[in-house]
Parts: structure tokens; sequence; C-alpha cells
């Protein structure tokens, strides 16, 4: 009689498992064995898996980046270096990952992505920071708002749409999304605001950051196709965040005072001393900044972030509040310039527009009252120009306008009209 051949290892007949592979010593061995036993040593083997697979990405050296950041955004000189070299560090990395593992000279060393915490007050240029960078390196970006986002389960966005808005930036390119930058906005909105225990849930606060500890620090995201809730009969995305930067930027109200109370400094009265080498007098919008360039990670615990958030963020840095010198560049000067894009218009009509330097002035003098920084640019010019714009397109005959000071004030402005030929005559 002869014996059927059993699994040596599982003891299942050939009836039940399928064909075996049989050793010289007659032991035998079935296809789900092997695949158990392959699954094993799967961890041991280098992985050489799609993040080894990076795109192209055109990595600049710092001073580069900073020279494309300058042709957009004025000012921010500090900010501009410290994103300029966490971004070349970051895709570096990325780029010369098969390299790091195989090169004997690097040891296997395993470098960690630097995520950055943007501070500064409205209308700074920390938005515009983060699209600029984006566009110069030509990957995908994606800008979305913590206040939106709730805990998993109750009523608002699930964090993990925030990856699903790269993946559309990406046009669904899984790679490419992989690689990309997102600007989480309004960070310090999900502060929890007191240190009392509540008998209710901080469901889009603290559980908020909770919910992004992972994504910050890199996980396989499973990401609804389509959005919305999850469901669990349906297929994800599976999405590794663990190469997608993250720039985080926040207006931090109050957050100077923290910082003032931790070093001792004076909180009450419009002019304050700063006890330094030379000591000197700072004024009030001196003061904030100088108090969030000294930010600690202690501080944005006593803020209200919790500290496994705060140690996902490893890089800060402060955001001046834009002058009036800074906003008549702003005007002028980017290529995005508001006053560039209101001349191309009216060019489309053969009309050319001019501002005078005087009411250039009055714009960026208007736009520091307001205190809204370079967005409070751009309403400012909209009212001045909505009667222009809504004239010119009709009347043919105009040849120029200009815009002076008494304009931003409410007159309306000049308008050169074409000058007719006269007939000659025979």
């Amino acid at each position: 009689m002869i014996e059927e051949e059993k699994c040596s290892f599982c003891g299942r007949s050939g009836k039940d498992v399928g064909q075996m592979i049989t050793a010289p010593d007659d032991s035998n061995i079935c296809k789900n064995c092997i695949e158990i036993c392959s699954g094993l040593y799967e961890e041991d083997i280098p992985k050489e898996s799609a993040e080894l697979n990076i795109p192209d990405i055109n990595i600049m050296p710092p001073k580069k980046i900073k020279e494309e950041l300058d042709k957009y955004v004025i000012g921010q000189e500090h900010a501009k270096k410290v994103l300029s070299v966490a971004v070349h560090n970051h895709y570096k990395r990325l780029k010369n990952q098969k390299r790091i593992i195989t090169d004997k000279n690097f040891k296997g060393v395993e470098l960690d992505k630097s995520n950055v915490l943007l501070l500064g007050p409205t209308g700074s240029g920390k938005t515009l920071l983060a699209q600029t960078l984006a566009r110069v390196l030509d990957v995908p970006f994606c800008i979305c708002d913590a206040t939106t986002v709730t805990e998993a389960g109750y009523v608002g966005e699930d964090v993990e749409n925030i990856i699903l808005n790269l993946v559309r930036a990406a046009d669904y390119d899984l790679e490419r999304a992989q690689i990309g930058i997102i600007f989480v906005d309004e960070i310090d909105k999900i502060a929890s605001r007191t240190e009392n225990v509540s008998i209710t849930r901080d469901v889009s606060g603290e559980g908020v950051q909770q919910a992004l500890l992972k994504i910050l620090e890199g996980t396989v995201a499973n990401i609804p196709p389509k959005g919305g809730r999850k469901h669990p009969d349906q297929e994800y995305i599976h999405i590794d965040t663990k190469n997608i930067m993250f720039i985080c930027g926040g207006a931090f109200v109050g957050l100077d005072k923290v910082v003032q109370r931790r070093v001792g400094k004076q909180v009450l009265g419009f002019k304050r001393f700063i006890e330094e080498e030379n000591t000197k007098v700072l004024d009030e919008d001196e003061l904030k900044r100088d108090a969030l360039l000294k930010t600690e990670p202690e501080d944005l615990i006593k803020f209200g972030l919790i500290p496994e958030f705060v140690g996902r963020i490893p890089i800060s840095t402060a955001l001046e509040k834009l002058t009036k010198s800074d906003l008549i560049k702003i005007l002028t000067e980017p290529k995005n310039a508001i006053t560039l894009q209101y001349q191309t218009l009216l060019g489309m009509e053969d009309v050319e527009l001019k501002f005078e330097k005087e009411a250039i002035e009055s714009i960026a003098e208007k736009a520091v009252e307001k205190g809204t920084g370079a967005r409070g640019l751009r309403s400012i010019i909209e009212e001045v120009m909505l009667q222009v714009m809504f004239d010119v397109p009709s009347e043919k005959n105009v040849k120029e306008c200009i815009i002076t000071a008494e304009t931003i004030n409410g007159k309306e402005p000049k308008l050169i009209k074409k000058t007719k030929k006269k007939a000659s005559k025979k």
C-alpha cells in the first residue's frame, strides 16, 4: 500500500493542499506553509518598496530656493531661510533613500522628516510661502483648514480627508502624492483652551491633535476615494505619509504673553524693555515677534498643544508683522503684485493703468490701519478699482487711467481719452 503524501510541517495530505515540494530525504512542504515561512523573513529583507521609486524632484540648494521665494514673498528673511533649509533636507533625504541603505559609508542611518510650524499674524505670508515652495519644487500641494476637522466618529471632516485633498491635487497619482506638501492652516485653533478636565470630549481640539499624530509622523492611511465618512465595505486608497512634508501655520494670538511670562519680561505697558547685552526699547509689534522667535516647546504646550503633537513639528519660526515699506514693495515688486494684475487686465482693453507713488503709499497706510497685513491690500484696491473696471470695458475711447492719492480717499480716478484724428482736407 502506497503511503499518502503529507506535509512535514502542517501534516495535511496532498488531497487537501494540492501539489507539494519533496526534498531528497522524502520530507514534503505544501504551498500554504511556504507562504507562511516567507512571511516570517519578510521583515528582515531590505525593502525596495515604492518609497524608493521617488519621482523626479527639482532639488535646489537652499540659497536657490530662497531666491525663488524672494520673487514672490517680500520680507520674512529668517522664515524663508528656515523653510529653504528644511525643504532642501527633506527632499534630499527622499532622493537618496536607496543610497543611504546600500552605501556602507552611511551605515544605514535613518533620517527622519522635519515638519515645520509657522507662527505669525494674519496676512504675513504663511500660506504664500508654502504655495510658492510647492510651485518651485513642482510637487503636489494642498491647503487644508484645521478648524473643519473633528475627531473620528463625530460630525465634521475626518483627518484622512486632509490626505485626500493632496491625492486630488496630484490627479490621483499616488507616487507623486506621497512626496507632496500639505499646509495645515489655523493649527492654533485646535489648541485645548483650558487645563481643566471637562466631562465632555474636546472633539475639535485635543481630539484632532491626537488623530493627527500618526499622519504627521508617518503611517499608511486608509483614504476613502470620494471623501466623506468611512464605511466598512468600501475600498480605500492606501497612502504612506512618511514622505509627505507638513507645514503648519497659525496666528497663535496670545502666545507672546506665554513666552514673556516664562522669560520674566514685563507684560503690561505700551513700551517694554528687553534686557539684552544692549538694552533697547521695542514697540508692540517688535516685542511680539521677539517673543515668538523665542518660543520653546513648553510655551506651545501651555498654549494648548499636547506634547506629542509639538514633538512631531520640531522646526518653528516666526513671521514678522508687515510694515508700511513692506506693503509698498508687495504692491509693486512680486510677479503676482496686485497692481500688475490690474494693469494686465486693463491692458487687455488697450488701456494703460498707472498708480502714482502717493497712491501706493496711501494704500499701504490704509492696510496698516486695518491690521490685516497683505490681505488688506487687495480689498482696498478692489474697492478703488470697482467703478473703473465697470466703466472702462464699455468705453472704447479711454487711453489711460491714473490712480492718485485722492482716488484712494474717495475721488474718481483720472481717465485720459484718446484724441480723435482730424479729417484731412482735400
